[in-house]
C-alpha cells in the first residue's frame, strides 16, 4: 500500500472508530479518559466508555470470585477509542459497547491481543404508548412489521418526533441514518455512497426535535418534553427499558424493532496488556459465567451472550425475532453520511458564543487557551474530531464578549455548500464537498476576531448571558428554523452586574421560547463550579469542566448537543 493511501486509510479508520463506537450514555463529566487506577501486578486495569459506568460494581464482584482486583477507568468514546489505536492507553484492557471498526483496523488488531463479547443491546425506537396507539404501531403483529421506511415517513410528516444521539459522534445515531439509508436503497449489503437517497435522510431528519450526545442528558430532557416537543427516542434496548421502569416518564414506551434489521451493542472486552492474559482470562470466564450474566441482565437490562442465562432471564426482554441489520464498510459512504449530516440534513445551527474577556484571562495562559479554542472551529482540521467541533454550512454565530459588562455582539454566517444544482436533501449518492471560497473567507474573519480580543475588567457573566439569551430569542422570532443555543466561557467568579438570584428572576420573566434555548457552560480556571451548574440547572444545558483538559478539546463534546 502506497503511503497516501496509507495515510487514507487511516484518515477513514480514525474517522469510522470515533463516529460509530458507542458513544450513547455519556456522563456529564467526560472529557477525556480517566487516568487508570496505579497499576500494580495484581491489580487488572480497565479503560471502559462512559456508558458501562454502571457496571463498576463488578469490581467486588469479581475480586471476590476470582482473586482479581478488576479496576475501572471511563472516558468518552472518542478520547477512550484514540488512546487504544494510539497505545496512549496504559490499561491493561478496554471495554466498549461495538469494537467491529477498531477490530478492522490492522493498527487495532495489533492493539487488541484477545477480545470477548460480553452482553448485548440492540438499538431500538421507543415510542410513547398514546402516539403508538395513534400511529396503529402499538399492538406486537403490527409493530414487528414496522420498517425504517414507515418510521422515516412518520418523522417526514411530523408524527414521530424523537430524541437521537448526535449521528457524526454516536453509534446510535449514525446507524438509525444507516437503517433508513439501507431501507429506502432497499439493499444493506454492499451498500454505498452512489445509492443513498438523499430525500429519504431529509425527511428522517425532520422529525429530529432533541440533540445530545449523553443519553443521561437526553433522557433528562425527554422526560422534561415528553410528549409535548418530542414522542419517540432512539437509543438502545437496555437503556429505553431502564426508563420504562424508571417510574419518572409521563407514559412508558412503546418499543419499535425495525423490520429490516438492528443493529446491537455487543460489548467486547478487549485485552491489551499480553501479560495479564491470564488475569483477562479469569475475568471473561466470570463475566460470562451464570452470576454476572444474571446480575448484568438484571441489574444493566442487556442481554446475556451466555445462552443458558438467556432463556432463564428472557421474561426480562421483549420476545422476537432480532434480525442483525448488515453494515457496510464502504469509505464513501460513511464519510459522505457523516459530512452531509454536519453540512446539510440536520437543522442548521445558531449559537451565541459569550466569551469572559475580563482581566483574569490574562493569566496562566487563559487568553491563549480561549484563542486556539475559537481558531480550533475555525480551523481545517480534516479529522472526524476536527470535523465536530468545527463551524459547518449554513451555521450563523454571534461572538458576544464580556468584562465589566457584555459587550455588543459580532456576527458571522457559514454559507451554504450544497453541490451546484442540487437543493438540500435532492437527489441520490453522497459525496465530501470542499470548502467553498466563501465558506474560508468567514472561518479566516473568526481567526482574526479572535486574535483580536483583549482582556481587561471585572466579570459580568450574569448579564452577558441573559443578553445572549434574548439576542438567541430576537433571532428565533425572525428565523425559527435553526437550533439555536448559548454557550459560555468564564474563568472567574460573576463580580459585576446581576447577581445569581436577579439572573433567575429576570430569566423566569423571559418567554417560553426562550427558556427551551439550552446554556452550555465550559469551566476553566477559577470559574465557581457549583454557580454554574446551578445556572444550567435553570436554563437547560449542561457544564463542560475544561481545567482537566485543553480548552479546544471541549469543543468536540459541545458540538456535539448542538
Amino acid at each position: 500500500m502506497k503511503l497516501t493511501q496509507r495515510i487514507a486509510h487511516g484518515a477513514y479508520v480514525c474517522l469510522l472508530l470515533l463516529s460509530l463506537l458507542a458513544c450513547g450514555k455519556k456522563s456529564d463529566t467526560d472529557a477525556k479518559p480517566d487516568s487508570p487506577p496505579t497499576s500494580a501486578q495484581d491489580v487488572f486495569t480497565v479503560l471502559a466508555t462512559s456508558d458501562l459506568k454502571d457496571v463498576q460494581a463488578l469490581e467486588p464482584m469479581v475480586e471476590k470470585a476470582t482473586g482479581v482486583k478488576l479496576r475501572f477507568s471511563f472516558g468518552g468514546t472518542m478520547e477512550s477509542t484514540e488512546a487504544v489505536l494510539t497505545g496512549q492507553s496504559k490499561t491493561d484492557a478496554a471495554w466498549f459497547a461495538n469494537a467491529r471498526y477498531l477490530l478492522s483496523d490492522p493498527q487495532g488488531q495489533t492493539r487488541v491481543k484477545l477480545q470477548e463479547k460480553i452482553m448485548l443491546s440492540p438499538l431500538v425506537v421507543g415510542v410513547s404508548e398514546s402516539h403508538a396507539r395513534t400511529l396503529g404501531w402499538d399492538q406486537p403483529e403490527t409493530a414487528r412489521q414496522i420498517t425504517w421506511k414507515v418510521i422515516a415517513k412518520a418523522a417526514q410528516d411530523g408524527k414521530l418526533k424523537y430524541a437521537l444521539s448526535n449521528p457524526a459522534t454516536s453509534n446510535q445515531g449514525f446507524m438509525a441514518l444507516m437503517g433508513v439509508v439501507a431501507s429506502a436503497a432497499q439493499k444493506s449489503e454492499a451498500l454505498t455512497a452512489a445509492d443513498v437517497d438523499r430525500s429519504a435522510i431529509s425527511g428522517f431528519i425532520k422529525g429530529y426535535k432533541l440533540v445530545g450526545d449523553n443519553s443521561s442528558y437526553l433522557s433528562e430532557k425527554f422526560i422534561e418534553q415528553q410528549n409535548t416537543r418530542v414522542n419517540a427516542f432512539i437509543n438502545y434496548e437496555s437503556w429505553l427499558l431502564s426508563l420504562n421502569q424508571s417510574g419518572k416518564l409521563k407514559e412508558k414506551l412503546t418499543l419499535i424493532y425495525p423490520h429490516e434489521g438492528i443493529a446491537t451493542a455487543d460489548y467486547p472486552l478487549m485485552l491489551l496488556n499480553d501479560a495479564k492474559r491470564e488475569a483477562y482470562q479469569k475475568v471473561v470466564a466470570y463475566l460470562k459465567g451464570e452470576a454476572a450474566q444474571t446480575w448484568l441482565a438484571k441489574t444493566t437490562l442487556r442481554r446475556p451472550i451466555n445462552t443458558q442465562v438467556a432463556q432463564a432471564q428472557a421474561a426480562l426482554f421483549p420476545q422476537g425475532m432480532l434480525v442483525e441489520l448488515p453494515f457496510s464498510t464502504n469509505r464513501e459512504l460513511a464519510d459522505g453520511l457523516i459530512g452531509a449530516y454536519l453540512n446539510e440534513f440536520r437543522t442548521p445551527i445558531a449559537s451565541t458564543f459569550v466569551l469572559d474577556v475580563s482581566g483574569s484571562m490574562n493569566g496562566n495562559g487563559r487568553r491563549q487557551q480561549l484563542v486556539e479554542a475559537l481558531q480550533y472551529i475555525a480551523g481545517d482540521d480534516a479529522s472526524l474530531t476536527g470535523r465536530i467541533a468545527r463551524l459547518t454550512n449554513r451555521e450563523k454565530v454571534w461572538m458576544l464578549p464580556f468584562s465589566d459588562q457584555a459587550f455588543p455582539p459580532t456576527f458571522f454566517q457559514l454559507p451554504g455548500g450544497e453541490k451546484s444544482g442540487d437543493k438540500p436533501g435532492a437527489g441520490k449518492g453522497l459525496a465530501l464537498q470542499a470548502d467553498s471560497q466563501a465558506k474560508q473567507e468567514v472561518l479566516g474573519q473568526v481567526r482574526n476576531f479572535a486574535e483580536k480580543l483583549q482582556m481587561t475588567g471585572g466579570t459580568a457573566l450574569y448579564d452577558a448571558v441573559l443578553r445572549a439569551l434574548t439576542n438567541m430569542n430576537d433571532e428565533r422570532q425572525k428565523n425559527p428554523g435553526y437550533q439555536y443555543s448559548v454557550v459560555a466561557f468564564t474563568d472567574g467568579e460573576n463580580n459585576k452586574g446581576l447577581s445569581l438570584a436577579e439572573f433567575k428572576a429576570a430569566y423566569a420573566r423571559l418567554p417560553e421560547d426562550v427558556r427551551a434555548i439550552p446554556v452550555f457552560m465550559v469551566l476553566f480556571g477559577e470559574a465557581n463550579e457549583a454557580a454554574l451548574k446551578d445556572l444550567v440547572a435553570t436554563t437547560g444545558g449542561r457544564v463542560f469542566d475544561a481545567r482537566k483538559s485543553s480548552l479546544y478539546s471541549v469543543f468536540k463534546d459541545i458540538r456535539a448537543y448542538q
